[in-house]
């Protein structure tokens, strides 16, 4: 199939900034997308489950069509740079783990130190100007690098999330606010919303 991938450059448009992982989501999206054959996902043809929630995720957002609002984007926070990529129709899917950036040699000391005093604002304008070109240089490797050498692939058999849900709603008890059946809670026989419900716990 044809496959129209979109640019790094409309990613960045996206996302409001490019940065590393930035590049490093999009590398992921890409290379699962041609390992799966897969164009954008309108709907839900293509289910993503990522394992963090950094910058790299809205490259993956932008280029597969897996969002939150879809019900296809599936997080789960295990702060870890692992993304799943699962296709509907033929039951295929692919594991994205993320190399050792240190192996690759992408971050120095001195990047890293730099990195320290800039986001702790404590850099001086030499430091910063310093700091953004070797990120820069890391970006511009990263995008250029093929996705094997960023990530090790393997085709796994997938245990396919449910299509999304519209589920009734209930009024909160406490604030009167509407919460969807699904993720209601029972408090004295009433139904509350999370925000609102008590939980009981005896440490364990």
């Amino acid at each position: 199939m044809t496959q129209n991938i979109k640019s790094f450059e409309e990613a960045v448009e996206f996302h409001g900034h490019s940065c590393p992982g930035l590049a490093y989501g999009y590398k992921a999206a890409e290379y699962a997308l041609k390992e799966l054959f897969s164009g954008r996902s309108q709907d839900e043809e293509l289910v993503a489950i990522v394992e963090n929630d950094a910058c790299g995720i809205d490259a993956i957002q932008f280029l597969t069509g897996c969002t939150i609002g879809k019900g296809n984007l599936i997080f789960s926070d295990y702060a870890k740079q692992v993304y799943t990529f699962i296709k509907r129709d033929s039951s295929d899917a692919v594991r994205l783990v993320q190399k050792d950036k240190t192996s690759m040699g992408d971050f120095d000391a001195k990047t890293g130190e730099l990195g320290d005093k800039v986001f702790s604002n404590t850099a001086t304008d030499d430091e910063k100007k310093e700091f953004f070109e070797r990120r820069n240089i890391v970006m511009k490797k990263i995008l250029e690098m093929p996705g094997d050498e960023l990530y090790f692939l393997k085709h796994i058999k997938p245990e396919i999330p449910q299509k999304a849900r519209l589920f009734k709603s209930h009024k909160c008890a406490k604030c009167g606010e509407s919460v969807a059946e699904s993720r209601a809670r029972v408090e004295n026989g009433q139904i509350v919303c999370i925000p609102c419900f008590e939980e009981y716990s005896r440490g364990w």
